[in-house]
């Protein structure tokens, strides 16, 4: 996963996925923020992904190179009582539901 810089003016251009996005060879940024979508999450800041570990990994790499907020957005219906986590899976700092922001504690 690369995050990069939108090009003044907003030119975007199809992504691999076929979503707008910044063209490919734009400057590289490093968030302070990301906004995780997610299937599930805990009060402990657990969150169940699509599968792919694509955010775990990414998040992973940002968190080695200083630090980083993750904000899940969700449903309220979304949250479980807890998560079968493994090593790699990146916990949420915070979430966003339409019940309102709350902090997460990490397990």
């Amino acid at each position: 996963m690369r995050f990069l810089s939108a090009p003044p003016g907003g030119q975007l251009e199809p992504d691999a996925s076929g979503l707008p996005a910044p063209p490919q060879h734009a400057e590289e940024k490093r968030p302070d923020l990301v906004v995780a979508p997610l299937l599930a999450f805990d009060r402990f800041g657990g969150r169940l992904g699509q599968g792919g570990g694509h955010y775990d990994r990414a998040l992973a790499e940002l968190r080695r190179t200083g630090p980083i907020f993750v904000l899940g957005l969700a449903f309220a219906g979304q949250e479980v009582d807890r998560l079968d986590l493994e090593p790699h899976d990146q916990p949420l700092d915070a979430v966003l539901t339409e019940a309102g922001y709350r902090r997460l504690p990490q397990a």
